[in-house]
């Protein structure tokens, strides 16, 4: 299993579902997994029941995606905040996708969808960054840089950080 972690926008999906083609294994997101067993959208449950609750979702969703999957498997930008999600991730091959705050504003345009960003983003990405960094890096068997590359140079860099092999 190959594991994905780093923070909202900098490309999980896509360089996961690349990923994934060019291991002949199958792609999951734990958001994706969240959204179908909710039933609603991540912002939804940020307004309707707050950070907390959507913290304890997204916990049992990565701990099960963790036990049953063993393609690609991407997790959401705050989940690596859960001391038990990152001693889950002791042992398995994790490619942090890291980009900085410039690159972060091209590609996600900072915008109100993301619930964590609603107000000054471009102040609450770097926030959120200085806080989460150390915790990405941590649970990283390699960091990729995505900052000027395209999804395939990303997905390349993985499997050469990860020596993986294609299928």
């Amino acid at each position: 299993m190959v594991v994905l972690v780093g923070p909202m926008g900098v490309g999980k999906s896509t360089v996961g579902q690349l990923l994934a083609e060019r291991l002949g294994v199958v792609y999951r997101d734990t958001d994706d997994d969240i959204v179908a067993e909710q039933g609603r959208s991540i912002a939804e449950i940020f307004v309707d029941e707050g950070e907390s609750a959507f913290r304890a979702i997204e916990k049992q969703a990565v701990r099960r995606a963790l036990a049953e999957h063993d393609g690609v498997l991407a997790l959401g930008g705050g989940a690596i905040l859960d001391e038990d999600t990152r001693a889950l991730l002791a042992g398995q091959r994790v490619a942090y996708l890291s980009m900085d705050v410039e690159e972060a504003v091209k590609r996600t345009g900072l915008n109100a969808a993301r619930p964590l960003l609603a107000v000054n983003p471009r102040k609450q990405w770097r926030e959120l960054m200085e806080a989460r960094r150390h915790l990405y890096e941590g649970v990283a068997t390699a960091v990729v840089a995505t900052d000027g590359r395209t999804p395939e140079e990303v997905t390349q860099a993985a499997l050469d950080a990860l020596e993986l092999k294609e299928a």
